[in-house]
């Protein structure tokens, strides 16, 4: 190829030489008034000039045919090499090098593309991607448009059309965030979220929709799966010893009265046990009634700081006792917190109260309250001891109503402070290492 282009360079430069030449001889032949000749060497320099315009086009109409080639995306064009001039042969070689590399690029590209399809249309999420100035809608999947119900949604105006709400959720729907739908004509909760990016000067919006009725449903049973399999154990506990004491008792009541006067003392004893098998049950129930009863809170402004004072001055008596070393740690000490001040206060005193429990066989028993920002900009506030810390597999149950592993508790306490942080849109989750202590987390 090198010798080619070179081959082509000699040949220019030749011809270019040739006609200077020409000119030279066409102009001194005239200044002698030797105009025949002055002539024929004219008419040569139209010949040399033509040769050369031809030797100088010749590559610029190959550029041509390549570019309107390229713009029609027409790259399945070869240029044949073996018939071209010697001089065009490395430019055609090029192009068919240029062709080959864009077929590839583009058999990549759909071959990424189809795959890309085939995923997108697998999935239960539905994908939306639209142009947020027109509102054109660029690609769609099937599974969105079984959930809007649309066979074919060319732009926003046919889903407004069809749903004002869906449509108002996706345009508001800031990027990064999320958001949950209740259609209720339809009984659907439709979960939005959203991310934008810019390509070739356009502003794209994606939106991904979901329907979590079947996904809530099934957490809802395993709740109340869980729920009624510690209500069950609760009550067959005090069920089936009433139920035998019951039994005893009519027993010994038709006996008679002389067996009645000796055994007295059974049968008080075993009214008694009646009476406080009663009363736990009915505290039992008077539990489930406290735990259902926060429905809403009042929101107010206060100092993060304050708070953990309040709540440890008011268990001071009970860290005294055991000796248990109290400490605040804040990186803002000015930090604020937007909530109920009485809920999250109690939230803090079940924590507490657990964590004082929990250091009870503790050498050197230690508790921190502590307050800071997390990278979302999100207040998160922990609790932490260095107790005998929670079993693996008590892990998970700790938030069920109900369950405790103390057998004075009446495993409301965590189920309360997950309600109460729920009612502030937040969240509560524990880590924990047996033997070494415990943080629940508090995030808001």
């Amino acid at each position: 190829m090198m010798a080619m282009q070179q081959t082509y360079r000699l040949r220019y430069a030749l011809r270019l030489v040739l006609l200077f030449v020409s000119l030279l001889f066409t102009a001194w032949f005239f200044v002698k008034e030797i105009y025949i000749v002055s002539i024929l060497v004219f008419v040569v320099s139209v010949v040399q000039a033509y040769l050369l315009y031809k030797l100088v086009i010749l590559p610029f109409s190959e550029i041509e045919d390549f570019a309107a080639a390229a713009r029609y995306r027409d790259f399945s064009r070869h240029f044949n090499i073996d018939k071209a001039p010697a001089g065009l042969q490395s430019l055609r070689s090029d192009f068919n090098l240029i062709n080959q590399t864009f077929k590839s690029i583009t058999r990549e590209k759909e071959a990424q593309y189809q795959y890309l399809q085939k995923i997108l249309e697998l999935i239960q999420t539905g994908v939306l991607l639209y142009d947020t100035e027109t509102g054109n809608v660029s690609w769609v999947n099937e599974s969105l448009k079984k959930i809007l119900e649309l066979p074919y949604i060319p732009n926003l105006q046919l889903v407004e059309k069809k749903n004002a709400i869906v449509y108002n959720a996706v345009v508001n729907l800031e990027p990064g965030q999320s958001t949950v739908l209740l259609l209720d004509a339809e009984q659907q909760k439709l979960m939005l979220s959203a991310a934008t990016f810019i390509t070739e000067g356009k502003s794209h919006k994606l939106i991904a929709m979901q329907n979590i009725n079947e996904a809530l449903d099934e957490n809802e049973a395993r709740s109340w799966q869980k729920l009624l399999s510690v209500m069950t154990h609760e009550i067959m506990n005090s069920v089936a010893p009433i139920a035998s004491l019951a039994a005893t008792l009519k027993q010994q009541l038709q006996l008679g009265n002389d067996h009645f006067a000796s055994s007295k003392d059974d049968l008080k004893l075993g009214i008694e046990t009646i009476q406080r098998r009663s009363e736990g049950l009915m505290q039992f129930a008077a539990t489930y009634r406290t735990l259902n009863k926060i429905t809403s809170s009042g929101k107010q402004s206060f100092m993060v700081g304050d708070l953990f004072e309040n709540v440890l001055q008011l268990l001071g008596p009970k860290l005294e006792q055991r000796a248990i070393n109290a400490d605040i740690i804040l990186k803002d000490p000015l930090m604020k917190l937007s909530a109920d001040r009485h809920l999250i206060e109690q939230v803090l005193i079940n924590l507490v109260l657990n964590a004082i429990d929990a250091l009870k066989d503790s050498h050197d028993p230690k508790m921190i309250l502590s307050g800071y920002f997390n990278n979302d900009g999100r207040i998160i506030i922990t609790v932490t001891d260095n107790g005998a810390g929670i079993a693996a597999d008590v892990m998970e149950k700790v938030f069920i109503p109900f369950f405790s592993t103390k057998a004075s508790g009446s495993g409301i306490g965590l189920s309360l402070c997950k309600q109460i942080m729920l009612l502030h849109k937040g969240n509560i989750h524990v880590k924990s290492v047996p033997g070494s202590g415990t943080i629940f987390y508090l995030q808001f």
